[in-house]
């Protein structure tokens, strides 16, 4: 027995005193009408209606079953609009893990769009450089750079290159260096990842060539925006992200170093759990941070070449 069904077959035929004409607003025939009210009675032991050939009416405990039901049709259909609603217009929380310089310079500033757009949202946005699993700690949407995990959908979004740069100030003091191998000789300013604890090797290719060295850092940090300050300070050389650093090469605060070394860097992507394919407030957000990051590649390409 389908015992929903049946519920809300005895709730039409008690609002219309007849099977006849509950049969026909249901679309069902009126043998199968009487059978899913004479379904539940079996199945409640009970006698819910009085059946005489003129006319339909509600025992005593017809009276107190169909008010139960009507609380329960009425729960369950605000429940089911709720989740069709929640399909077309995005609602609840939404949890977000983005690297810090992604966060800090075009996420937050971004933000008062995002949320007059979709005010019945909740974000809860972590900064994080960590590689993360978005099962485990229930996250619905990060940015990440690299390969993705084959559990998650990876929406790519632009590329990145590789610049090795240092201040005009430390260029001057200590030299420009000519090859890969010659920074050997300079302080060098590094990223740790906080997955692995090693330092992260610096990539240079130049036509087919490409090279991947493991240098000695004099400084090396857990995030990419200390390592930016410490090279327009003077500390030393970096490599970094193009999207970090073009404003700064662009205002001459930064000297691309090896130019003809550069490497293309890794992909730049959306990503989020396969469970959360159709999930419409993980989409919107996708295609809004899709969109930031398409935008800065842009300002970036234009810096870059406006300093060339």
């Amino acid at each position: 027995m389908d015992q929903l069904l049946s519920m809300r077959t005895f709730v039409r035929v008690a609002d219309l005193s007849s099977f006849t004409k509950a049969a026909n607003s249901l679309g069902l025939s009126r043998a199968v009408t009487s059978t899913h009210i004479a379904d539940l009675e079996r199945y409640l032991s009970v006698q819910l209606l009085h059946r005489s050939t003129r006319r339909v009416s509600l025992t005593p405990d017809g009276h107190e079953y169909l008010e139960r039901c009507r609380r329960i049709l009425a729960e369950l259909d605000a429940a089911d609009d709720v989740m069709k609603r929640s399909r077309s217009r995005p609602q609840g929380k939404l949890r977000i893990d983005v690297p810090t310089a992604f966060g800090r310079h075009l996420l937050v500033p971004a933000l008062p769009q995002f949320t007059s757009r979709y005010p019945e949202l909740s974000l809860e946005i972590r900064f994080n450089e960590r590689v993360i699993d978005l099962y485990e700690e229930e996250v619905d949407v990060t940015v990440r750079t690299g390969p993705i995990a084959p559990n998650l959908i990876a929406r790519r979004v632009c590329r990145t290159r590789l610049l090795t740069c240092a201040s005009p100030s430390y260029l001057a003091e200590h030299g420009v260096p000519q090859d890969p191998d010659q920074l050997k000789a300079h302080r060098l300013i590094g990223f740790v990842g906080n997955n692995t604890r090693k330092p992260r090797k610096w990539i240079f290719q130049k036509g087919r060539t490409r090279k991947q060295l493991a240098l000695p850092f004099a400084v090396a940090f857990n995030v990419p925006e200390p390592v930016v300050s410490a090279t327009l300070a003077g500390t030393g050389i970096m490599q970094a992200m193009d999207m970090l650093v073009a404003g700064y090469v662009a205002g001459r605060k930064l000297d691309i170093v090896l130019p003809e070394w550069s490497a293309e860097g890794s992909p730049v992507s959306i990503v989020y759990p396969a469970t959360l394919r159709n999930s419409v407030k993980v989409r919107v957000f996708a295609d809004f941070a899709a969109e930031l990051l398409l935008q800065t590649r842009r300002k970036v390409d234009e810096l870059l070449a406006s300093a060339a």
